[in-house]
This record gives C-alpha cells, sequence and structure tokens, in this order.
C-alpha cells in the first residue's frame, strides 16, 4: 500500500525478472550453443539432485524430532522445573526421551540458580483465533481441542478474533461459543474486527493487530504482567497438540533472550486428508515436508502459519502487518529489522494440525488451492520490504547477516517459480534444437537420458518422504472406503504435475504481479469445511 521508491521497484521486479530468465535462458541458449545450454540445464538439475537428496534427510530428521519430542510429557517437564524452584526433587517420571540429558542440566542448573528461569506456573497464553465466514462445526473443533491440551484451560486466554464482514451468521456463531465454552478458559473474549478500517488490507493480519490491542488492553486492565503472556494465533481450523502450550512454555521460560524469540510449530495439513481430492493431498504432503525440514534447518526457519510471540515484543512493534496478505512469513522480517537483527524463531518440534483445501467440488477445490498457494507465494512482496532495509545507507540491522538472509529469501522465490519447469522441458530442449541445427554432439544427445536417469536417481529422496508422509497419516475415517488407501499410493505419480501447475504457475504470477504492479490488495480465504461437508 502506498508509493514505492525506484529502489523499493527494482527489488519488487528482482523476482519475476531472475525466474523469467532462467526460464526463457532453457530456450535461448540452445540457439546460441547447444553445448551452453545442456551445460546450464544440467548444471541446475545437478544442483537440485543435490538439494533433493539433503531435503530427504533433514524430512526424516525433522520427522524424527517430531516423534521424540511428541512422546515427551512436556507438563512433568514443567513440574520438574517448579519443583527445582522451590528446592524439590523431580517426581519419577521417565528420564529417557527427547533431549532428556538437556533437561537433567537444566534442572540441577535451576536448582543451583533459580533465578535463571521464569516459574512456568505464571505463564498464560493467550490464544488469538481468527475466523471470518467459516461455519460453527469447524470453529466449535479448535475450541474444544484447546480445553483438552495438557494446559490447563484456565491458563488460556481466547480472544476470537471475527469479521464484521462475515455478517450476521458469524456473529451468531461468536455468541454461540463464548456461551457454549467461554466459562470454561481463564478468559474468553470476542473482538469483531470493523469492515473498512483505514490503512487496512482486509485480511487476517489486520483481524488479528485488532484483536491484539484488546488483548493488550484486557492484559493491563486485569494487572497481570505483560511478560508472562505469550500469544499464539490460530486459524479456525487449527488443532494444536496436546502438548503444544506446554512446549512452547518451556521454551519460553527457559530462554535468557525470550522477548526476542518467536515459537514455531510444524504446520501439518493432514487433519481431512483423507477426503480431500488427490491433487490437494500431494500439495498438502510437499507443504507437510517443507514444514518438517526447515524445523532442523535454523535460517531456513521461519515464521509459518501460527506461530507464538511474547506479548511484550508484539506490543511493542505494533502486533501484525495489516498492509499485507501474507502476515505470517511477514512477521519473521517485520520482527528481525525491529529488533536490529537480534531475533531468532525457536522450533516447536510438535504440530499443530490443519486441513487441506477442500471446497465442495473437484473444480471449486482445484480453484481454492490455486488461490492459497497464490497468496503464499505473494510472499515474494517480502524481497522488496527486506532489500530495501538491508541495502540501505545506514542500516542498523547487522550487514552480512542481513545480505545472507535476502539472498535466501531470493533464492527461495526464484526456485519455487523455476526449476519445475526447467527440470521439466530442459532435458528436450538442446536436443531438439541441436538435432535441428546441426549442433549435435554426444552429450547433447544423451541429455534426455540423463535428466531422466538424474531424476530417477533423485526418486530416492521422494520415496522417503512418502514413507514419512505414510508415518504421519492419521487413521483412516470409518465412511472412508478401503480402497482409498490404494491411491494413497498412486498419488505420487501426480507429484510432478502438481509442482508445475500449482507451485511453479502460482509463484510465477504472484511475481508477475510485482513485476508489473498489480498488487494484490484482497486476502482470498481458503473455504473450510467440517467433516467433510460444509455446514
Amino acid at each position: 500500500m502506498g508509493p514505492r521508491t525506484r529502489l523499493y521497484r527494482f527489488f519488487e521486479a528482482l523476482p519475476a525478472a531472475i525466474s523469467f530468465t532462467a526460464v526463457g535462458l532453457v530456450f535461448v541458449l540452445p540457439f546460441v550453443d547447444a553445448m551452453l545450454g545442456a551445460v546450464y540445464v544440467l548444471s541446475i538439475v545437478g544442483l537440485m539432485f543435490v538439494r533433493a537428496m539433503l531435503g530427504a534427510i533433514d524430512v526424516a530428521r525433522g520427522f524424527l524430532r517430531y516423534r521424540r519430542s511428541a512422546r515427551v510429557d512436556w507438563a512433568a517437564r514443567l513440574t520438574d522445573l517448579e519443583r527445582a524452584l522451590d528446592g524439590r526433587p523431580s517426581l519419577a517420571h521417565p528420564r529417557g526421551g527427547f533431549r532428556a540429558a538437556d533437561h537433567a542440566a537444566l534442572v540441577a542448573k535451576v536448582s543451583a540458580d533459580p533465578t535463571s528461569i521464569m516459574r512456568p506456573s505464571t505463564l498464560r497464553h493467550a490464544v488469538v483465533v481468527a475466523a471470518y465466514n467459516e461455519p460453527y462445526p469447524v470453529i466449535a473443533d479448535t475450541i474444544r481441542t484447546l480445553l483438552h491440551t495438557s494446559t490447563k484451560p484456565e491458563q488460556l486466554l481466547v480472544f476470537f478474533a471475527h469479521e464484521e464482514r462475515g455478517g450476521p451468521a458469524m456473529a451468531e456463531t461468536a455468541r454461540r461459543l463464548e456461551a457454549e465454552y467461554g466459562h470454561r478458559f481463564g478468559a474468553f473474549v470476542l473482538v469483531e474486527h470493523p469492515a473498512g478500517l483505514p490503512d487496512e488490507i482486509a485480511g487476517k493480519g489486520a483481524n488479528i493487530t485488532y484483536a491484539g490491542y484488546h488483548l493488550a488492553e484486557w492484559v493491563r486492565d486485569e494487572a497481570i504482567d505483560p511478560r508472562l503472556v505469550i500469544v499464539t494465533s490460530l486459524d479456525c481450523d487449527n488443532i494444536p497438540h496436546e502438548s503444544y502450550f506446554d512446549c512452547v512454555a518451556y521454551e519460553y521460560a527457559t530462554a535468557p533472550d525470550r522477548e526476542r524469540l518467536s515459537f514455531q510449530p510444524i504446520s501439518l495439513y493432514i487433519t481431512n486428508i483423507w477426503d480431500v481430492p488427490a491433487p490437494s493431498r500431494v500439495v498438502a504432503s510437499a507443504n507437510c515436508f517443507w514444514n518438517l525440514t526447515t524445523t532442523v534447518r535454523r535460517l531456513a526457519l521461519r515464521n509459518f502459519a501460527s506461530h507464538a510471540q511474547p506479548l511484550t515484543a508484539l506490543v511493542d512493534m505494533g502486533f501484525w502487518s495489516k498492509r499485507t496478505i501474507v502476515e505470517d512469513g511477514h512477521q519473521y522480517w517485520r520482527s528481525w529489522f525491529h529488533f536490529d537483527g537480534d531475533y531468532r524463531v525457536v522450533p516447536i518440534h510438535v504440530p499443530i494440525f490443519q486441513d487441506a483445501v477442500q471446497a465442495g467440488t473437484f473444480k471449486a477445490t482445484m480453484v481454492a488451492q490455486f488461490k492459497q498457494l497464490s497468496r503464499w507465494s505473494y510472499g515474494a512482496s517480502d524481497v522488496p520490504y527486506v532489500g530495501v532495509r538491508v541495502f540501505a545507507p545506514g542500516a542498523r540491522v547487522p550487514f552480512w547477516p542481513g545480505v545472507l538472509r535476502f539472498f535466501s529469501l531470493l533464492e527461495g522465490h526464484v526456485s519455487l517459480a523455476s526449476i519445475s519447469i526447467i527440470i521439466a522441458i530442459g532435458g528436450w530442449i538442446p536436443f531438439v534444437v541441436a538435432t535441428q541445427t546441426g549442433q549435435a554432439s554426444s552429450l547433447v544427445e544423451r541429455m534426455p537420458m540423463t535428466v531422466g536417469i538424474i531424476q530417477q536417481i533423485g526418486m530416492i529422496g521422494l520415496i522417503v518422504s512418502i514413507i514419512v508422509f505414510n508415518a504421519l497419516l492419521p487413521p483412516r475415517p470409518i465412511h472412508v472406503p478401503r480402497e482409498r488407501r490404494v491411491t494413497m499410493w498412486l498419488q505420487w505419480l501426480l507429484y510432478p504435475l502438481t509442482l508445475l501447475v500449482f507451485n511453479s504457475s502460482t509463484a510465477l504470477y504472484s511475481q508477475w504481479c510485482l513485476l508489473t504492479g498489480r498488487y494484490r490488495e484482497r486476502f482470498d480465504v481458503t473455504e473450510k469445511m467440517a467433516g467433510g461437508r460444509s455446514n
């Protein structure tokens, strides 16, 4: 929103310029020199092969950490810390598991120095649940889940952020939720976000920010120390793992730099996975793989979807952005620059379960899937936001860490837009051109076979991911036929086509919008369903 400087416009155009050039070179270079075209394609295919192998390893590592962390009794570990603060020994419970040695060392440290951590029992979790016009059953599932975590409901402060644009039906849903569940939490506050406020893009960021200011005011009126409040933002179809809040409390209470941290759980799009069409299942699986991978790659870990941050930090920086449709990933950059680079994301190795895209019909689902990925890929709008701040004269952030993050961000969006296309067609273009122009050589003639062999070997990485995905699957619902298990395996034949149709096309579209100044100023809400049927 608002005017752009020339430098800002340069960085806005940069992702599209690089992505379209990268794809265009596949067609142009063979006419200049067939060998040069072949080397260009093979270099990219080889690089992607290495990345695929490393990705398979990191998916497996992320999955193992998730499994081990999910089996930990985080409430018991918090009790250990409480007893150490009181000078009492830990209770008897299993001592093994995820980072057990680190926990034992921490308990010993707290026993020796009780001032080294915050008392976990004093913490409160504010849960900002964003809703627009979703059906009651979808939202009620999320609210009921909050009652059955390992954290006492009295420690949860639920702020239900709903849109005035949702109309009377949404307002009635909010009142019904408050009547049925409100009395069971530490607080249950309805916050209706007015339509048409100035300097806002109507969407989730503006909605939860409006609720955030109400939360800060409520905390002040209740005389609660804001340093004791951790804020988690949830979509209304999100289902936190039973240990999520205790795990966040553990990390927050024990971190010395807690006010400059955010906490990122694993987003797993599998709640309704048995009910959605095969292309949506493939897209959901790719999102699961990426979220598992980033938990073991600290430089790549960003805020995504639902995450938690201290209330003090959110108040200091004005909560989330009201001027973008991708408030989650953008929050990382807002925080990093606000704290002059002294900011990091802590991985929470337990999940928040979410729905894969599902609308009323196959066609409607595909359209909704395209819109969702288009919204996510519009995260390329962060490139100019970061570029003008890293390379600005007198920038306060450390230069080289900023440069590294900028190029990592840029490369991620360029790869998303171009690599699948290059791999799909790159093996044939130099071969066809060389054959027609008489430039054929042994290397060029073997290009299609060579690329095909590399892709087949790269299937090892996909096989690892498929095994992980099947291990993540929830039990088959009784209404789903047994034959669906077969399609769960056959769906992977769609993987390459799905990457082309959805990932590359949506990324190129979003980057083209930025290049041409056709900015997206509308948040396309993904349709939510309950039990495979809209309400």
